[in-house]
């Protein structure tokens, strides 16, 4: 929702807020202009850029021989395929799954409608690491489907299946609450001009629907991507910490660190950040061209 409200921001700036300012009744004075400004910028560069830099100079401070050697060390390698892996397989599960929960909501009205859209929060407001003591409870030795597992030779905690499971639930809803307000903000009336123009509901979902949809599509696919590859508390809870077969990247920092090996650490945090920071320029793209699109479609209009 955050995101649907950011893209809708820039679609604002890129239509309406150089009008706003231009007036002197809803112009703010230089001075209170600047000191929000400076507020913002100081907050920015002592608690978010300066800790980033602080990231790589530690990570290259005993030089690059030492850095490629931690990245290409073979658990780090192995905490980087089980983070792809958790984040491949997270990604489509919530992207059906967000699609298919903002369709029922923004399309149909039914009994319990808002007892889901709290299912759908549930993860923002439980702690990562209840969520995974929730899959230990269920999925452990001495969980409710623990000696069933046992008995059938199959094992989800402290393996790979419970850090998809953990991974899935944290990432839960950020696609379904992209599209929600995405969803109900623009109505039934295409659809519904389509089903009378003879479409199905394939045909309606892929040429009226996703079209619409598609840029908070791409927003909430992104955000999903980068908390599936930094989720620490959860996978943390289920994964058993096994080196080089249950530990993801956030986990082997961890390791590294608690093991003094400090310049392999901030080497493996350096690659989640440069990912992050990829995460970032892809998610500024996503919201220039939406803006630019909303701008051609009010453009189009008036």
């Amino acid at each position: 929702m955050a995101g649907a409200t950011t893209l809708r921001l820039g679609a604002a700036q890129a239509i309406g807020q150089t009008r706003f300012e231009a007036r002197a009744a809803t112009r703010e004075t230089p001075l209170v202009k600047w000191l929000i400004l400076g507020t913002a910028l100081a907050f920015f560069a002592v608690f978010l850029l300066m800790p980033l830099i602080a990231v790589f100079i530690e990570a290259l401070r005993k030089g690059w021989e030492t850095y490629v050697t931690a990245l290409v060390d073979p658990d780090a390698l192995s905490a980087l395929r089980l983070t792809l892996l958790a984040a491949a397989i997270a990604l489509p599960l919530n992207l059906v799954f967000g699609v298919c929960a903002a369709w029922a909501i923004a399309k149909f009205e039914f009994r319990g409608k808002h007892f889901l859209i709290t299912l759908i929060d549930l993860p923002f407001s439980v702690s990562p690491v209840i969520a995974g003591l929730i899959y230990v409870l269920v999925f452990g030795a001495q969980g409710w489907f623990g000696p069933w597992l046992a008995e059938h030779d199959l094992k989800i905690i402290f393996a790979v299946p419970g850090i998809v499971l953990a991974t899935v639930f944290v990432t839960f809803p950020f696609i379904a609450r992209e599209l929600i307000p995405l969803m109900q903000a623009q109505g039934k009336e295409e659809e519904e001009a389509a089903v009378v123009l003879g479409a199905n509901g394939l045909q309606t979902f892929w040429h009226v629907t996703l079209p619409n949809v598609k840029w908070g599509l791409l927003y909430g696919v992104i955000l999903t991507n980068a908390r599936a590859m930094g989720e620490f508390g959860a996978v943390s809870v289920v994964s058993g910490h096994i080196r080089g077969q249950t530990n993801t990247l956030p986990l082997h920092v961890e390791i590294l660190y608690n093991e003094y090996q400090f310049a392999a650490a901030f080497a493996v945090a350096s690659l989640l950040a440069l990912l992050a920071l990829v995460t970032l320029g892809v998610k500024t793209w996503v919201e220039h061209r939406a803006a630019h699109a909303q701008y051609d479609v009010s453009e189009g209009q008036s």
